[in-house]
Parts: structure tokens; sequence; C-alpha cells
């Protein structure tokens, strides 16, 4: 099974969401995340992630082009922008959606923008692990 998520930059959610659907489907599932544009690897994405025990510093950050050629079962857009920037696809991988706010985009004290990455990151570990629950760990 192969699972592509997509998000604007690839510096961020996507990142933190390919951490945990990893985490979750525990090798049932090949995950890729890319962007419709590369930006890197958010540096505030790598440490909340690590605050949970998940070491993304070797994720890399990819332009969604590489991937063309690879059937996807799903792709997820976790951001507006990317699912109304997202080419069609081969195959027939079912599309799911869901805007995860952009904590990269916060502005104000460590504590405020810690607490934005905080609450981005819950959300996608959430969403991850029921998106597994019932796509992945009911499918084998």
């Amino acid at each position: 099974m192969n699972i592509l998520v997509l998000c604007t930059g690839n510096s961020c959610r996507s990142q933190m969401a390919e951490g945990y659907l990893k985490l979750f489907a525990e090798g049932k599932a090949t995950i890729y995340s890319a962007g419709v544009e590369t930006h890197g690897l958010n540096p505030g994405a790598i440490a909340i992630m690590k605050e949970d025990g998940i070491d993304i510093t070797n994720h890399t950050s990819n332009n969604l082009d590489e991937y063309i050629d690879i059937a996807f079962d799903y792709i997820i857009t976790v951001c507006d922008n990317a699912k109304e920037r997202c080419p069609f696809f081969p195959g027939k991988a079912e599309r799911l959606h869901y805007n995860f706010f952009d904590p990269s985009k916060v502005k104000g004290t460590d504590e405020e923008i810690h607490a934005a990455f905080t609450k981005t990151r819950n959300q996608i570990k959430e969403y991850c692990k029921n998106f597994v629950e019932k796509n992945i760990a009911a499918a084998v």
C-alpha cells in the first residue's frame, strides 16, 4: 500500500504526518510526503516531533513530480492550497483532505509559536492514528 501526504512546501504538516503514518502503520504501508513546492524541513516541525519521540531529521523535502509514476492507494492533502494545486495522479488513489492549521505562519513569543506547533502536531497525530486504524489495520 502506497500513501502520499501532500502539502504546499513539504516542510511542516506533511512531514509530521509522514512521521506519524510511518509510526502507526508499522511497516504495513509505504509512506511518502511531498509538496507542490519544496521549502526544506521546518526546524519547528523537527523539534515538536522530537518532543513526541519521533525523529524526522532525515526526512527530505520532495516535490510531488518525483512521485508521479508511483501508484498510490491514498493521497492525503493536509492544506487547502495543496488540495487545489494537486495535479491529476494516474490510478485509483482515494483522495482525502484535512486542512490543518499551519503553525509556521505564527508570529509571537516562543511560547505562542510552540503552542501552535503542539496543537497542529496533536491534531495530525490523531488524524493519522484514526486513518491507519480505519484504512491500514483493517485492510491487513
